[in-house]
């Protein structure tokens, strides 16, 4: 913990460092309360700076010798810094020992033990709590590691690269094992595991003939739910060598689980290691949702291999050039696996609903910042969604603006410049530019790389006329962006625009061509808008047509028209886009909302867009799991972030008003529903068409558990309690059980009883029990009151991460009626937890306090009681920088 304000590092700073580290031989000799760490480094002068003293990065480390070229030399510690002069000019040895004590480490960061075995996190700026080290992403250096061991105790030793060596010592009691990666890489992606642990193994044989060994390790005991991550790895391998030409490089790709992490998991050269919520899965155990999310994010860290490790970012201002990028890429991945146009549309939906519940509004508050950042207090801060999701919406447009096969020469002429080297953002788009020197990219980079240095979110204005004696239709937009934190003036952005025009009578695809264009027209086309307003006429056309823009998403934008109710209904009907086919749907339901919130707080679903819905839960081609998205509403937070003052509560009310009125209106169709897309006994399959019943169903439930509980018949929850009793899969029990909870059955009770009955030991299943308990909707302050309680829960601790964001998280970001009440309990839970947190693990801690970074949005009382609580966080005297800096922005005195 540091007192006071901690130095803001800013991008323009950026200088090259004074040394290159070119090799590294670490030698661990590990003891949980003391593991000593021996670095030897080959060192040179970096010639193009001017020379200077050498300042190694360390932390939490007991310095215990310093020797250059095998002598020892004088040295001192300041700031965190070992700082040595007088060095050699010509490159030179430098051997560094050290002790540290990972049993003490709750940070998680760098060395630290778990369940009786070592695991490290070195990103961001982990390796400087291991050994003393330039702690930078742009310092390359090939690794070899030798690991020393109570054979016993911890017979799995793991580093990155091949192993070279292993052997016994002291008679056997101990062993070693030599681990060498013949790739440079930043210290950041350096990884070791000792631990007891088996091991899933696949042996597989790559397009280009290699031969290469697969390992997935976990817990003795959990074996049997690794099938699914190891299948998602060889689908990953095949993948991108299929889409991209990009082989698996090494001997061996290793995964390991570890459940106490702070992030999701880390693409280390070789040893990926992942936290047990994405790896973990059988049927009884897992939902359809952790099975595709173990997809996504196994094929996320390796696809890392080359688009993060192969090729690096320069500093962390450049962080999206690997995760923007690679979040792109398992967002491909995971729409090339699900096959049906369907599937795609399915996966793309639930991409953008996460871009706009947690990035929308992240450019919209005080932590507002480019894709880009400018600058930082804790480079952890900055592993955001405007980073990763906005990032791999920049990176989309770019596949829109050069197409699919213009983006793949743009992939490989960037690896052709610049494998094994730490790079820009600036260095990839140019890349892509080049590879399609005709395309709109390439003839507007300059504008187009905006997206990187300009925060906020864009909106596009669109207004459209027809003139029925031309027979055109002329469609004007225009673009603005408000003001964020540091800028106030935005340029224009170049922002890709498909669309198509939908026929008012018969919903058929119309053409589109333009004014002076003699190719036959097609029915769909990305305009481009880079000026601050633009019009484009469209010829040919005997009716006034609806317009379907922003098709697809194509750009992260809000896009705001005068679209009628009417025509809305005409796109959810026969929009051949899926993507806007579902937001008209979300539009209708929203614009009720809105007014209803704005007004008298009495919210009405009319006839007109009953009948519609109905439509699409009948519709026979429609597939499952996109009508489970349809027929879902706006959720609170997106209610909130389209008000300019925000009532929790009256958000929360109008909002299960309208609900009650939808299981309501179509109780017949939600029983239909129920009964017509049961998935058929054959045994669980966690595929995209199975999965979509199964969803579908469990809606259904929900709904029809609501309008039981209103009028108080007993038939649905009996129903709903009798399925949870007899599921054979985590996906309908899970359903069930949140149907009876979601609607404050009397039968919610003895089911949650039942459920931490049957999997008290499984920890994963122990955090959806919370998880789904502290995000119930709020009634009458029940829920608080329960999540509240549940801190003194046995199995409830603030030290395993996952565990935490399981109560704390679900509470303060997914339910915003249960912690915003008028007297500010909420507020008093999040800063004891904050504070509480800060003092054991500050990366989590910050990303708990971000629950409040909207806090000016909202109405009175809830507006001065969150300040003050914010304020008084920010009053603690020690408070890590990662919190400090988050709780200062809030408050932006």
């Amino acid at each position: 913990m540091r007192e006071g304000t901690a130095a803001v590092t800013r991008r323009e700073d950026y200088a090259p460092p004074a040394y290159w580290i070119k090799t590294v031989d670490l030698t661990f000799d590990l003891d949980p309360a003391k593991t000593l760490v021996f670095n030897r480094m080959q060192i040179e002068r970096n010639e193009q700076v001017p020379v200077q003293a050498l300042r190694l990065d360390g932390e939490d480390l007991n310095l215990t010798r310093v020797l250059v070229n095998g002598e020892s030399v004088s040295f001192r510690v300041e700031n965190h810094q070992l700082v040595l002069e007088n060095l050699p000019a010509e490159p030179f040895t430098l051997e560094v020992r050290t002790t540290c004590a990972p049993e003490k480490n709750t940070q998680l960061s760098g060395l630290y033990t778990s369940s009786g075995g070592f695991f490290t996190q070195c990103e961001a700026q982990g390796f400087r709590r291991i050994t003393y080290f330039l702690d930078r992403p742009d310092v390359m250096a090939v690794y070899t590691v030798t690991l020393k061991a109570d054979k016993a105790r911890f017979p799995v030793l793991l580093s990155n690269g091949n192993l070279i060596e292993q052997g016994e010592l002291d008679g056997g009691h101990k062993h070693y094992a030599k681990w060498s990666d013949p790739f440079p890489k930043p210290s950041y992606l350096f990884a070791l595991v000792a631990a007891k642990l088996v091991c899933r193994e696949q042996k597989i044989r790559s397009r280009s003939g290699r031969d290469h060994l697969l390992q997935v390790y976990v817990r003795a005991g959990d074996l049997d739910k690794t099938e699914h991550a190891m299948r998602s790895l060889i689908a990953s391998v095949a993948w991108d060598e299929a889409r991209f030409g990009l082989s698996l490089d090494l001997d061996r790709f290793m995964i390991v689980a570890v459940s106490d992490f702070n992030m999701g998991a880390m693409e280390n050269k070789g040893l990926n290691i992942f936290n047990t919520k994405y790896v973990l899965a059988n049927p009884a155990t897992a939902t359809d949702t952790d099975f595709f999310g173990i997809e996504s994010v196994v094929g996320h860290e390796y696809f890392h291999n080359w688009t993060g490790n192969r090729v690096t970012c320069r500093d962390w201002f450049q962080l999206s050039l690997k995760e923007g990028l690679t979040v792109f890429r398992d967002q491909e991945f995971s729409q090339d696996l699900a096959g049906s146009p369907s599937a795609r549309a399915v996966k793309r939906i639930d991409d953008v609903r996460t871009l706009r519940q947690h990035q929308f509004p992240e450019d919209a508050g005080p932590m507002a910042h480019p894709v880009r950042p400018d600058s930082y207090m804790a480079i952890d801060n900055f592993y955001t969604a405007t980073v990763y999701d906005k990032g791999a919406e920049v990176v989309r447009m770019m596949q829109t603006l050069v197409g699919r096969e213009g983006f793949a020469r743009g992939m490989t002429l960037y690896f052709e410049r610049h494998d094994g080297q730490a790079v820009t953002c600036d260095d990839f788009a140019q890349a892509i530019a080049d590879a399609n020197p005709d395309s709109a990219l390439a003839r507007q980079l300059d504008q187009f790389k905006r997206w990187y240095s300009q925060a906020g979110t864009p909106r596009v204005h669109a207004r459209g006329y027809y003139n029925a004696e031309m027979r055109t239709y002329r469609l004007e937009l225009s673009q603005s962006c408000p003001p964020t934190p540091g800028q106030p003036d935005k340029a224009p952005f170049v922002i890709p625009v498909a669309l198509g025009l939908v026929g008012r009578d018969d919903g058929r695809a119309l053409p589109l061509q333009l004014v002076g264009e003699n190719a036959a027209a097609g029915t769909e086309r990305v305009l481009v808008l880079s000026e601050t307003t633009q019009h484009f006429e469209f010829v040919g056309l005997d009716a006034e047509p609806v317009p379907s823009l922003l098709r697809g998403f194509s750009a992260p934008v809000v896009l705001e028209d005068t679209l009628s109710d009417a025509e809305l209904l005409i796109l959810l009907a026969h929009d051949h886009d899926p993507f806007n086919r579902w937001e008209a749907g979300q539009r209708l339901a929203l614009n009720r909302l809105l007014a209803a919130v704005k007004g008298d707080g009495q919210v009405h679903l009319d006839a007109p867009v009953i009948d519609a819905l109905r439509a699409v839960l009948h519709h026979p081609t429609l597939d499952a799991a996109f009508k489970e998205l349809l027929l879902t509403l706006p959720g609170e937070s997106y209610i909130a972030e389209q008000l300019e003052e925000v009532d929790p509560q009256r958000i929360h009310a109008v909002r299960e008003s309208l609900r009650l009125q939808l299981a309501q209106a179509l109780h017949a169709d939600w029983e239909w529903a129920f009964d017509h897309y049961q998935v058929a006994n054959e045994g669980y399959s966690p595929d995209a068409a199975s999965a979509g019943r199964r969803g579908l169903v469990n809606l259904a439930l929900g709904n029809l558990c609501l309008a039981a509980v209103e009028r108080q018949s007993p038939l649905w929850p009996g129903k709903a309690y009798q399925r949870f009793k007899d599921a054979d899969n985590m996906t309908d029990r899970l359903g069930a059980l949140s149907a009876l909870v979601g609607a404050h059955s009397e039968l919610a009770e003895p089911a949650l009883e039942r459920f931490h009955a049957l999997f008290k030991d499984e920890a994963l299943v122990i955090d959806k029990w919370f998880a789904l308990q502290a995000s119930a909707p709020e009634k009458d302050g029940k829920v608080f009151a329960r999540a509240r309680q549940l801190l003194s829960h046995p199995d409830f601790s603030l030290r395993n991460p996952n565990r935490a964001r399981s109560l704390i998280t679900a509470l303060c970001f997914s339910n915003p009626a249960a912690f915003h009440r008028r007297d500010a309990a909420g507020y008093v839970f999040w800063a004891d937890r904050v504070l509480e947190l800060d003092a054991i693990n500050p990366q989590l801690a910050a990303r708990v306090a971000r629950a409040m970074d909207r806090w000016r949005q909202l109405a009175e009382p809830y507006r001065s009681a969150a300040r003050e609580a914010i304020a008084r966080v920010a009053a603690r005297a020690e408070l890590s920088d990662d919190v400090r800096e988050i709780v200062t922005r809030a408050l932006g005195d």
